[in-house]
């Protein structure tokens, strides 16, 4: 992965980058298709598991990103979080702060019987409560992981 230009602002605490990346609400998801760079924002979850960190999607079951998930291979993605104007007198001296995670991985399409725990996983970003899923509904979602090989 490319180093960071400003080193002094790289965060490499694994506790501080999961507290990033507990506070962003999308991730957006970058695919290179052959021909041009499609990017998405979505929903996520995420799991820790042998010191790997895998985050979750959901989806319709057809459409350009399930294509591009679903063929598996190298992706991008990017969470960014707690935005805030710095302002100044002059123009050149505005800036901005926030917190970002930057990362590739691997996508793959989440097997039917992990598809539940996938899911729970990707609500329990957003809420604590503990949600009953319709076998039905679940079995028309398509679920995606993307396995994380290098972030910043």
């Amino acid at each position: 992965m490319h180093q960071m230009r400003r080193k002094d602002r790289q965060v490499t605490d694994q506790a501080e980058i999961y507290r990033v990346l507990k506070e962003c609400e999308v991730c957006r998801v970058g695919f290179y298709d052959g021909t041009e760079v499609y990017i998405v924002p979505m929903n996520f979850g995420y799991e820790e598991k042998d010191g790997k960190l895998t985050l979750y999607f959901h989806s319709a079951g057809e459409g350009r990103k399930v294509g591009l998930f679903a063929r598996g291979g190298k992706a991008g993605f990017e969470l960014d979080c707690g935005h805030q104007l710095v302002t100044a007198e002059k123009a050149c001296d505005y800036s901005a702060r926030f917190q970002s995670i930057i990362g590739t991985g691997r996508t793959y399409e989440v097997p039917e019987e992990d598809k539940l725990s996938a899911m729970k996983r990707l609500m329990a970003h957003y809420t604590d409560r503990e949600l009953d899923f319709d076998p039905a509904v679940l079995k028309r979602v398509r679920m995606f992981a993307l396995e994380v090989e290098e972030l910043s």
